[in-house]
């Protein structure tokens, strides 16, 4: 008869986990530190722009409305590249850290062109001293060349020339409206965020750039990093 042996209970071995050694230690906590840190000055850096965007748009008097429509979500600058009056390459992006004021139209420039450059002079002239903080932009578009008359009366304007189908991938009219129906407003960030309607009215768009202006005063100052 065959002998049996009894069954033997299972056993588990537990092996401890490795420890790190003082360097590995202090490379961790480095790290977390470092993550920490950088975290915190993108909040630093953030803080103006977050806290002016919502004192326009959340801390605002009952019963105000924006003139401008909204855009949202916001477009940043587009990565193509424009040609200027003397013909040099001008990259979109470059026009970031100003607020803009922007029209598009053919070169030709119809009566309703000529209507939306005016418009745009006038409306940077009546905001004074603040009017530095805000740029004159034509984005001109067709193959016509540039007239002589009105390279002068936009010599104060940022005029480019941009492929038409690369700008209507960024700029969008309001349903059934042309591009060149409105003005649209980017601010210094490089973002699109509002677009007047076609037809509008001068003094309530004036009332929508001072309040923009104001409400970011504390962190948005003239002209460009050099």
């Amino acid at each position: 008869m065959a002998q049996t042996t009894p069954d033997e209970p299972l056993t588990l071995t537990v092996h401890s986990l490795p420890q790190l050694d003082q360097s590995s230690a202090d490379q961790v906590a480095s790290t977390r530190t470092g993550r920490w840190k950088m975290l915190g000055l993108m909040l630093v850096c953030a803080a103006p722009v977050i806290a002016s965007y919502f004192m326009y748009y959340v801390v605002r008097p009952e019963g105000r409305r924006n003139y401008g429509e909204l855009i949202n979500p916001q477009r940043p600058l587009p990565a193509f590249d424009g040609t200027d009056v003397q013909g040099r390459s001008v990259p979109l992006s470059s026009l970031k850290n100003q607020w803009l004021l922007i029209s598009v139209a053919d070169s030709a420039c119809n009566e309703l062109c000529q209507e939306h450059l005016l418009m745009q002079r006038q409306l940077r002239e009546t905001l004074g001293r603040e009017k530095t903080r805000l740029d004159w932009v034509w984005l001109r578009t067709g193959d016509s060349a540039l007239s002589e008359p009105l390279q002068k009366a936009t010599a104060a304007a940022q005029v480019l020339h941009v492929d038409a189908q690369a700008l209507a991938g960024w700029l969008e009219p309001a349903p059934g409206q042309k591009i060149e129906d409105h003005l649209y407003v980017v601010d210094p960030m490089g973002h699109w965020m509002m677009r007047f309607p076609a037809n509008f009215d001068p003094k309530q768009a004036k009332s929508d750039l001072d309040r923009l202006l104001r409400a970011s005063a504390f962190w948005d100052k003239e002209g460009r990093p050099s």
